[in-house]
């Protein structure tokens, strides 16, 4: 029996997909970005065991809440590390009529393989993605997550040719995205693309400093501070997020 990695459960999600959602954080993720607020979820084997069948019995509880747009979405950590479980589990879903949506930073994405396979049969029972352009240069990239983006850009792009649905999230952090060239940078990627529904600027916070403290971690951005208004409103502008469809919920 499949089992997934469960690091919590929130049963009343605002932002996280269209509607009221019932949110599935997974463990394990395989970046390591300095502005994660949830270091506590890197660790797979940190999370506690469910079968799909558990997760959805724990959803369908929340139903009644969901209302015509709701649904569930899991997020992480990052999903696509358990894709077997998540497979199972939105197949599931889907067979009750559930909205379903998947908030990932795609950097599990191949297209080679067995998992590939999986990833196509998972998207047939997706709905939405969430995505997050982490940073638009490769170099930076890889400065910010530890690892490339250049799989991830892939990931993109097939989305794009199978027209799959997505709003696109970028964090604004000051020193590091929060850069004019960057984000006109990002602005020209996400004009390439024909499946975009939403575009989001998520500002910066050190919110989750106080976890990497309780994991003995050193917090490398303890000392950045959240970007003023102006300047998310100038990201917001460069990105041009109110040209998308639904950026107003």
């Amino acid at each position: 029996m499949t089992q997934g990695y469960i690091h919590q459960f929130e049963s009343f999600g605002c932002a996280d997909g269209p509607g009221s959602r019932f949110i599935v954080f997974l463990s394990g993720c395989p970046l390591r970005c300095k502005f994660c607020h949830n270091p506590d979820t890197w660790d797979m084997t940190r999370g506690k065991k469910y079968s799909p069948e558990e997760v959805l019995k724990e959803a369908l509880s929340c139903k009644s809440y969901w209302g015509k747009k709701g649904g569930i979405t899991v997020s992480g950590g990052e999903p696509l590390f358990q894709i077997d479980f998540l497979v199972e589990l939105l197949t599931l879903a889907k067979e009750k009529g559930i909205n379903t949506c998947i908030d990932t930073s795609g950097a599990p994405f191949t297209r080679e393989g067995e998992w590939f396979e999986k990833f196509k049969k998972l998207m047939e029972v997706t709905d939405l993605l969430l995505m997050d352009i982490k940073h638009i240069d490769e170099d930076e990239h890889i400065k910010l997550t530890g690892k490339s983006g250049k799989n991830i850009v892939d990931m993109f792009r097939y989305l794009d040719e199978i027209n799959k649905p997505i709003w696109i999230r970028h964090v604004l952090t000051p020193g590091i995205t929060d850069n004019d060239e960057y984000l006109t940078r990002t602005r020209d990627f996400i004009r390439t693309l024909h499946n975009v529904q939403r575009v989001e600027i998520l500002p910066y916070h050190g919110l989750g400093a106080m976890k990497y403290k309780e994991l003995g971690m050193d917090y490398v951005l303890k000392d950045t501070e959240s970007p003023t208004l102006e300047r998310v409103s100038n990201a917001k502008e460069i990105l041009e997020c109110e040209k998308y469809d639904g950026w107003q919920k």
